[in-house]
């Protein structure tokens, strides 16, 4: 006897329809997996064997077939345990094949027949309500984010046993639904910039960058506070829009790092990996492609501590996703594309030893040492960093300052008045942050004054800034005008951009 059950995968982060196909027939006892099926899809039909026992029920010793289709996608995890067993429950007519029609049942069994979690549950729900089918049968433990996504029913299903009953019209299972999620609300952050002792100059440039969406390099000695500064960095951004956390709730789905007490994220990631990362860890990748680090910090922040440390070949794949915000993975047999819109927080040390350029330490780097060091970074990774910053060691009478300077909620403030500005100046653009514009929107939007141009002309010729950071220039002064409510770019907004372009500057030993 046949049976066809509908059950869902995914690739990248968007997921697609599998029909479960179990065709029982006489002959010796066997069962078999057809359909591109991945070692976790293979070895369950023995947690599906134990499963249908443990609950009760028989398992036929006849010759099971199943078939995942579309048959020319490879199918892995562990979600197609249940649609397997519940489809050879149907084949033997313990269940009613019309109360399987228009609804989507995934999930992994234990071998006692509870249900445990799968991955990707957001995005598979997101599915069936795109697809306009009934419902959706699911483990318990993903309930909370499928229950996100409205007008559907989502069913949360604890054993086997359950869903059979209920399938069968013996017990029914109540939908859930989700609502008034805190995204768009303050999230409490244990971090605050007034933890952060002097180093106003620095948290002035990431006022800079939260606003206009600009990546930033800080350098400085070891001990200076780059790290403290940069995980503050989270706590000025504006809030998540319900759409943004969406976007990154659908990441970390497919990943299994779905927070339990809440169906999304609901405040801007923050990554740190450390510097022996891989290129397939940064930016995604494996042998079915996975999210990377700079996926998972989508709507948030990547921080590369130590940076020049990492292998430059992983370094040089953020150049992609750092100019168009996607990250796309192509295999012999698939290509996928994950969102990647990050700022980027870069700290390194300005030289080898640590302490280039610092009054009270002496420095042991020899000048081709320290060119080599910065060398590390590149020229086109430096040109899409808008910011460079030096953080310079703190002062003690900093240190024992009683006054912290403004607090995060106050730097928000004000970031989030120059979001909306740049919201309106780009609601005809596919972006939404000075950061993201490109050589026709500079000129549109960053004209300045003869004053202005002159400083600029003084600048490259002073410092050996190159042309290429011009249009940061631009761009940095753009943001500041935004920050202080001016229409225009005036010369005291190009003279703080040109400050944060040190690395462009020529090197003296």
């Amino acid at each position: 006897m046949l049976a066809n059950v509908y059950s869902s995968s995914v690739i990248g982060i968007d997921a697609y329809i599998v029909q479960v196909e179990v065709d029982i027939s006489r002959g010796l006892p066997s069962f078999s997996t057809v359909g591109l099926a991945e070692g976790a899809v293979r070895e369950s039909k023995e947690r599906v064997k134990a499963a249908l026992k443990n609950s009760g029920y028989h398992f036929p010793a006849d010759r099971i077939t199943v078939n995942l289709a579309p048959a020319d996608i490879k199918k892995e995890g562990s979600g197609f345990d249940l649609p397997i067993g519940i489809g050879i429950l149907a084949a033997t007519g313990l269940i009613h094949q019309s109360s399987l029609a228009d609804h989507i049942i995934i999930g992994e069994l234990s071998l006692d027949g509870r249900i445990r979690p799968i991955k990707g549950a957001l995005s598979i729900t997101i599915m069936v309500k795109e697809l306009g089918l009934k419902g959706i049968y699911l483990p318990f433990e993903n309930a909370k984010e499928a229950g996100v996504v409205q007008k559907i029913n989502v069913y949360p299903v604890n054993e086997l046993s359950q869903l059979v009953q209920s399938l069968n019209g013996a017990k029914r299972i109540r939908p859930i639904s989700i609502e008034g999620y805190p995204v768009g609300n303050i999230p409490n952050y244990d971090i605050d910039f007034t933890d952060v002792c002097g180093q106003e100059n620095v948290k002035r440039s990431l006022e800079i960058a939260a606003a206009g969406g600009h990546n930033v390099l800080m350098i400085g000695p070891p001990g200076a506070g780059k790290t403290m500064l940069a995980q503050r960095l989270s706590t000025i951004l504006p809030n998540l829009t319900f759409e943004e956390s969406i976007e990154t709730s659908k990441v970390y789905s497919v990943m299994g790092l779905m927070p339990k007490e809440h169906g999304l994220i609901t405040i801007r990631p923050f990554r740190a990996p450390h510097h022996t990362i891989s290129d397939a860890g940064l930016i995604g990748g494996g042998h079915i492609p996975k999210p990377g680090e700079v996926s998972l910090a989508h709507n948030g922040v990547l921080f590369l501590d130590e940076m020049p440390e990492f292998k430059k070949n992983v370094l040089e794949v953020l150049r992609q996703p750092m100019e168009s915000g996607l990250v796309t993975i192509s295999r012999a047999s698939s290509t996928v594309t994950y969102p990647a819109n990050f700022i980027l927080v870069g700290a390194m040390n300005p030289c080898p030893c640590g302490f280039f350029g610092d009054p009270k330490r002496e420095c042991t780097c020899s000048y081709r040492e320290i060119k080599r060091y910065r060398a590390k970074i590149s020229g086109p990774l430096m040109d899409r960093i808008d910011i460079h910053v030096d953080v310079p060691s703190v002062p003690f009478r900093d240190l024992r300052e009683a006054s912290q300077g403004k607090s995060s909620s106050e730097i928000r403030n004000r970031v989030i008045a120059a979001r909306n500005i740049q919201e309106k100046r780009f609601h005809k653009a596919k972006f939404h942050t000075n950061a993201m514009m490109n050589s026709r929107h500079i000129r549109k939007f960053c004209q300045i004054d003869e004053k202005s141009t002159d400083l600029l002309e003084m600048a490259m010729e002073k410092f050996g800034l190159s042309a290429r950071a011009l249009s940061r220039i631009l761009k940095i002064s753009r943001t500041i005008a935004d920050l202080e409510g001016s229409q225009d770019i005036e010369e005291a907004h190009v003279s703080e951009a040109i400050q944060y372009r040190s690395m462009d500057r020529k090197l003296i030993v």
